[in-house]
């Protein structure tokens, strides 16, 4: 019994290990680039944007995505929860592009094609308002411009569609 207590534990602590940055306090403005990473663990994905490095960090249910900014000087301009209602909000409809979507808001939780309107769609899950779990759907045209986004629920979190 005390084996699986500690192989419990031993366990917990693993998986807690990897929620740096969600219970942590966020990295200071300023930091180097290698600060932060010492602080809040090896990113998810990491961008260039013009003369910004981007650090992506996927957190809790993937409805938690923190983007961190650094400046040409390797210093930390930025760090944001991006999946928010209101930062989903700031995609324009016929200007917004993948690339733009992508470095706003990370690699999306999933990706599909619908043929008939010849649509690509990313979905991003979030607590929409705080609140509700959600994933919002953001369609691209072939010219890869963000022609409709709209929110629902997110079906890993719906009970009735799991059978319970």
């Amino acid at each position: 019994m005390k084996n699986c207590l500690f192989a419990l534990v031993w366990a917990m602590l693993i998986l807690l290990g990897g929620c740096k940055t969600l219970n942590a306090p966020p990295p200071a403005i300023g930091m180097s680039e290698q600060a932060v990473i010492e602080k809040s663990g090896e990113p998810s994905k990491r961008y260039q944007d013009g003369n910004d490095r981007l650090l992506e960090y996927s957190g809790y249910w993937g409805q938690q995505t923190y983007m961190a900014r650094f400046g040409s000087d390797g210093r930390l301009k930025s760090w944001e929860q991006v999946l928010t209602s209101p930062k989903f909000a700031t995609v324009k409809l016929g200007e917004t592009t993948k690339q733009q979507v992508l470095l706003t808001f990370g690699t999306p939780a999933e990706t599909m094609v619908m043929p008939f309107m010849k649509y690509e769609v990313w979905s991003y899950r979030f607590k929409e308002n705080d609140v509700w779990n959600s994933l919002m759907h953001i369609h691209f045209d072939q010219a890869g411009v963000v022609r409709m986004m709209y929110t629902g629920p997110d079906p890993q979190f719906d009970d009735t569609r799991r059978g319970r």
